[in-house]
């Protein structure tokens, strides 16, 4: 029985696409473990094994009127960087205890891929934005000179100076959770494995009243994640006011700040939302551009308006434009006027918006998930030392 540990950071974001990918080796007989916060047993059940760790204090406070350079510097060196520092002891007395023979880190937990390229561990990378694999910094070689500094000076603080990877990329295999469909033709490393997202049934306390759905009505779902609280006000109250003056449209507005007061009968405001099966009975979604809210709309080949507040979610923006499977705003210059005009847009049979979504849907579905990705895992395992007879007898659980 062979032994995987995932590395995550507090994002449900982050920690969602991993979810399908640990329950996939748990029914081939492997052993899966997790260094996160309770945020990781929250999603992954009561049951799953989770080592804890630190996290900064105020590190996963974000500033929303960051923007470009600032936004980038910001993200480095006040959340990235002193969320690594925090985790590496976790990290390190997981692998002790747990020992794996396959670490899986997620791009923004560099701690995992560093100390576990110092150890000499055979480790993947959970790119759980495509953000990374286009090389967004090709074009600024000085940006990312600082940034190979700050992560060099990481490497040395927690993992005593050893190795040299970079801990975004792992040399042995990354799992990308996108398709050409949605990424384009940019060239990648061949150890990126588009395995497409990783949808699978998560634990939910939602208490959804699903009685308010109207088949017969379009309905439309708002929501900025889970991290944008602080920006998302004005957003969502243009929002409300857009769909207040539709007709023949309903909304549910996602509000975890309780930013909204009274709205009309086709408008549910709710704090928490189960949004996958939500997404099979809605037909548009207005959202961040946030990677995993986009992966699972086009997953359930819902269109998109999508307005990218900061980080990566311009780059994934970008992307749904370009596959035709939505359209994009720009979030500080909202109107509700604009975003009533783009779900109109979005809604519109003939506007080929869901035929695109549908599409990237499709794609998404015939890239394997949670199976490729744990076949790609399994192939690691003779190089981490498991022999190829251990590695059958557990596949054959």
């Amino acid at each position: 029985m062979s032994r995987f540990l995932f590395v995550v950071p507090p994002l449900v974001g982050h920690v969602n696409p991993t979810v399908g990918i640990a329950a996939e080796l748990s029914a081939r007989g492997h052993d899966v473990a997790w260094v996160g916060t309770e945020v990781v047993r929250k999603l992954t059940g009561p049951d799953s094994v989770v080592y804890g760790c630190d996290v900064p204090e105020h590190g996963l406070e974000r500033t929303a009127d960051l923007k470009g350079p600032a936004a980038f510097q910001f993200l480095w060196e006040d959340f990235l960087i002193p969320l690594a520092e925090d985790m590496a002891p976790g990290v390190r007395a997981a692998i002790d205890d747990f020992g794996p023979d396959v670490v899986v880190s997620d791009q923004q937990a560099v701690a995992g891929g560093l100390i576990a390229d110092s150890l000499g561990l055979t480790w993947v990378t959970s790119a759980t934005t495509s953000a990374e694999l286009i090389n967004p910094l090709s074009g600024l070689p000085k940006v990312a000179a600082w940034l190979d500094g700050l992560i060099d000076d990481l490497r040395a603080r927690i993992g005593a100076g050893n190795g040299d990877a970079d801990p975004r990329m792992s040399p042995h295999g990354v799992l990308a959770f996108t398709t050409r469909e949605l990424l384009g033709q940019v060239e990648l490393p061949p150890v990126v494995w588009l395995i497409g997202p990783s949808v699978a049934t998560r634990p939910s306390t939602s208490d959804f009243p699903w009685e308010w759905l109207d088949p017969a009505v379009p309905t439309v779902l708002v929501t900025l994640g889970t991290a944008n609280a602080d920006a998302g006000a004005g957003f969502l109250k243009a929002a409300c006011e857009a769909i207040e003056g539709m007709t023949g449209v309903r909304a549910i507005i996602l509000d975890p700040g309780g930013t909204l007061g009274e709205t009309g009968d086709h408008i549910l405001v709710r704090g928490h939302v189960p949004q996958l099966p939500l997404l099979e009975r809605v037909d548009a979604v207005v959202c961040h551009a946030g990677h995993n809210t986009v992966c699972e709309a086009l997953w359930h080949s819902v269109p998109l308006v999508v307005a990218p507040i900061r980080d990566d979610q311009p780059i994934v923006a970008g992307q749904v434009v370009d596959a035709g499977a939505g359209v994009r705003l720009r979030f500080g210059r909202v109107t509700p006027d604009r975003i009533a005009a783009a779900i109109g847009a979005v809604l519109d049979p003939e506007g080929g918006y869901r035929r695109a979504a549908e599409t990237v849907g499709l794609s998404f579905r015939a890239a394997g998930g949670a199976e490729a990705a744990a076949d790609h895992l399994e192939g690691l395992l003779p190089r981490a030392g498991v022999s190829d007879r251990e590695h059958t007898e557990v596949g054959n659980r």
